[in-house]
C-alpha cells in the first residue's frame, strides 16, 4: 500500500484533471459548429426580449448536447443588457413540476425559495417577477423525460406566456430518447410550438481529435501515444459513438499509469480502462431508465442467461432471442411485481429505446426461421447488467417517497 504521502505527491501523468470530465466545456467544440449555431439561432429572439420558438434536442448519449447547450449559455453571460435570464434545470435531480419551479425560483429569488411555498404560489411569484420588466426566461431542461410529470411541467410553462401581459419563457429540452414526446398529452404537445434538433453519433477521426484535443490540456507532454488515442476512439466508436466514454477511458488510463507509477500510458493500461469505463457507462445507462424498460431488459438479461436460438455470426456464436419469447418473460416480471404489462405497441418502442441506448441489438429474422420476427441479442454481460437491474428494481428502498411539501402541491 502506498503512503498517502506518494499519493499527494504530483502526478506524473495527469497536467489538468478538469479537461478530462465529461462535465468540462473546453473552449472550442469540435465537431459541432452547425449545431451551436442553430441553438444560437434559436435563442436570438429571446436575447433580444422577444418570445422565441421552444427547442428540442436529441441524440444518443455522449454526442455533445449539454456540452454545446453550456458553451451558449456562456457566450451569453457576456451579452451586456440582455433580457434574458436563464435557468438550467437536471431533470435526474429535479425530476418533478414543484421541484423545477422551485430550482427556477432559487435560480433567481433565493430568499423567496426557503419559504417553503408551493407549486401554485411559486407559478404566481414567477410570473409577476418575469413581468415586472418584460424578462424572457430560458429554461433548460437536460434529460427532460425524466421528469415523472412532465405534461404538468409542460402545460405550467407554456401557461405563463398567456398569463402575462409582458416577457415570456422559452424552453430548451434535452434527451437522449427522440420518441418522449410520443408519451406527452396531446393538450401540451399543441401548446409548445417548437423547433426540433437532432445530434449524430461522432465517428472514430472525430472521437480521435476530440480525444487528442482534451489530452494535450489534461496530460503531461508524451504521455499517451496516438496509438492509445485511436484504440480508444475506435472501441467507442464501435460501441455508438460516446465522447463521454472516451473521456472516461483517458481518466481510468491515467489513474491506471498513475497508480504503477508510470510516466506514461499504456496500450494495456487503456484496454483495461475501456472494461472499467463500459460498466460504468452501463451503470448509469441502466439506473436512468424508467420502470418498464428495465423490465424488458430485464426479461432479456433472464432470457439471455438461460440460453436462447443458438447462431453462429462471423467469427463466433451468440445468442438471440425471439422478440415474443421476450414479451412473454416481462408480461410474467410484471404480474410478479403486481404491476400491469404495456401494450405490445409499447413494447415495440421500449426495444427500439433499448437499441438506441447502446443495451440491445434487433435483427429482422431471415431465412430458416418461419414467419416474420424480431431476433433481440444483448450488447453487455448478462450476469453483471442482471446484478444492476436486480438492485434497481427489487432492491430495498425501491419506493420513492415524496416529501409533504410535493404532495400537498
Amino acid at each position: 500500500m502506498r503512503a498517502l504521502s506518494d499519493l499527494l505527491a504530483e502526478s506524473k501523468i495527469f497536467a489538468n484533471r478538469e479537461v478530462l470530465s465529461p462535465h468540462f466545456t473546453p473552449k472550442k467544440l469540435l465537431y459541432r459548429e452547425k449545431e451551436i449555431d442553430l441553438i444560437q439561432r434559436a435563442l436570438v429572439p429571446s436575447l433580444k426580449g422577444e418570445r422565441g420558438r421552444n427547442l428540442f434536442i436529441y441524440g444518443p448519449t455522449g454526442t455533445g448536447k449539454t456540452s454545446c447547450v453550456k458553451y451558449v449559455i456562456e457566450e451569453i453571460k457576456n451579452i451586456p443588457n440582455t433580457r434574458a435570464r436563464i435557468s438550467f434545470i437536471n431533470c435526474r435531480i429535479y425530476n418533478s413540476r414543484f421541484r423545477a419551479l422551485n430550482k427556477i425560483i432559487s435560480d433567481h429569488l433565493p430568499t423567496y425559495a426557503k419559504r417553503g411555498y408551493g407549486a401554485v404560489d411559486l407559478y404566481e411569484k414567477l410570473t409577476s417577477w418575469i413581468e415586472e420588466d418584460s424578462k424572457i426566461l430560458v429554461v433548460i431542461l437536460d434529460e427532460i423525460d425524466q421528469v415523472k410529470d412532465l405534461d404538468d411541467l409542460i402545460y405550467t410553462l407554456t401557461r405563463i406566456n398567456s398569463d402575462i401581459r409582458a416577457g415570456g419563457v422559452t424552453m430548451i429540452g434535452i434527451s437522449n430518447k427522440v420518441s418522449f414526446k410520443e408519451d406527452l398529452d396531446p393538450r401540451s404537445l399543441s401548446t409548445l410550438y417548437e423547433t426540433e434538433l437532432s445530434f449524430a453519433r461522432y465517428y472514430a477521426t472525430e472521437l480521435y481529435a476530440i480525444m487528442k484535443d482534451r489530452s494535450t490540456e489534461g496530460f503531461k507532454k508524451n504521455v499517451i501515444e496516438d496509438e492509445t488515442l485511436h484504440l480508444i476512439a475506435a472501441a467507442a466508436a464501435k460501441d455508438g459513438g460516446d465522447a463521454r466514454f472516451c473521456l472516461k477511458i483517458l481518466t481510468r488510463a491515467g489513474e491506471l499509469a498513475d497508480e504503477r507509477e508510470a510516466d506514461k500510458i499504456t496500450l494495456k493500461d487503456a484496454q483495461d480502462a475501456s472494461k472499467m469505463a463500459e460498466n460504468e457507462i452501463v451503470y448509469d445507462v441502466v439506473s436512468a431508465l424508467p420502470e418498464h424498460q428495465k423490465l424488458v431488459l430485464y426479461a432479456i438479461v433472464t432470457l439471455t442467461k438461460s440460453g436462447g436460438m443458438q447462431r453462429r455470426i462471423v467469427d463466433g456464436s451468440d445468442i438471440y432471442l425471439f422478440s415474443g419469447q421476450v414479451y412473454g418473460r416481462y408480461k410474467s416480471l410484471t404480474e410478479g411485481i403486481h404491476k400491469e404489462a404495456k401494450s405490445e405497441r409499447w413494447y415495440r418502442k421500449y426495444l427500439s429505446e433499448l437499441q438506441m441506448q447502446g443495451l440491445i441489438e434487433s435483427y429482422e429474422s431471415g431465412k430458416g426461421i418461419r414467419g416474420h420476427t424480431k431476433l433481440i441479442k444483448l450488447h453487455s454481460d448478462p450476469k453483471k447488467m442482471g446484478e444492476v437491474l436486480e438492485k434497481d428494481l427489487f432492491g430495498p428502498g425501491k419506493e420513492e417517497k415524496e416529501t409533504e411539501q410535493e404532495a400537498a402541491a
